[in-house]
């Protein structure tokens, strides 16, 4: 069964729904509209962020709001569309002070931070936000105007700039998944890392023979001594984004 993504509904009604465009006739109104789609849209959030995204269905939503379930469908044609209404909302609500630091390092640090938080507090996102086929509602426009801003006097041409943001958030949504995914490993085994290390680690030093692996045994037992495990999520994640940046800086410099 294919992955649900955004951008995966039908174009013209999905940008109807979006922009809250009426005339096109994917946002019609029903008889005795009691709900707005905006309150579609946010249970289904909430169900997504309590349950996973598998809990996300028409019934529920039905269920979640007080409406039938096929009164839902007057509101919303289908999850394709609904996945784009989710995702734009929780983007269109995301915070965005203007920018005040003179230091583009900052602005560009802040943005990746913002992105971080939002995808650790709905799970799911990581699963469905598609970077090359966004739902091109306010919410994903006001989100790329204010992150695109961020490289303002980098002196980066406008195709850079549009490069350099994409760089940044596939490098956010990479290390926020992997985190999820060590929490679900986690999870499924009912064992953290330092005790799946230590249930495991008479096996790795029969195995491991510093003769042969003399790099893998004293690398890896610096970085487990380091860590606590064998991958620790926020230093991975320092790590990560000072060179992401610093490779940004490069491009940067080589402008100026």
């Amino acid at each position: 069964m294919a992955k649900e993504r955004t951008g995966g509904g039908e174009p013209s009604r999905t940008l109807a729904l979006l922009w809250r465009d009426d005339s096109v006739g994917a946002a019609r109104r029903g008889p005795g509209r009691s709900r707005s789609v905006d309150d579609v849209v946010d249970a289904a959030i909430d169900l997504a962020d309590r349950e996973g995204l598998d809990a996300v269905s028409m019934r529920a939503i039905a269920a979640a709001t007080g409406l039938s379930t096929m009164s839902v469908y007057t509101y919303v044609p289908g999850k394709a569309e609904l996945l784009d209404l989710m995702v734009d909302r929780l983007y269109l609500h995301m915070a965005r002070p203007r920018w005040r630091s003179r230091s583009w390092r900052r602005r560009v640090t802040t943005v990746a931070e913002d992105n971080r938080s939002l995808l650790e507090r709905h799970a799911w996102l990581t699963e469905v936000a598609a970077l090359s086929r966004p739902p091109l509602g306010p919410g994903v426009m006001a989100k790329y105007e204010h992150e695109l801003a961020a490289f303002d006097g980098t002196g980066l041409a406008d195709v850079e700039v549009d490069a350099a943001l994409s760089h940044l958030l596939g490098f956010v949504h990479g290390h926020v998944r992997a985190r999820h995914d060590a929490v679900r490993a986690t999870t499924d085994s009912a064992m953290s890392d330092a005790q799946w290390w230590e249930v495991n680690r008479p096996v790795l030093e029969r195995a491991l023979d510093p003769a042969a692996y003399p790099r893998a045994a004293r690398i890896g037992a610096a970085a487990g001594a380091a860590q606590g495990s064998a991958w620790d999520p926020d230093a991975a994640w320092r790590f990560g984004l000072a060179r992401t940046v610093d490779g940004l800086a490069a491009l940067v410099d080589r402008h100026r």
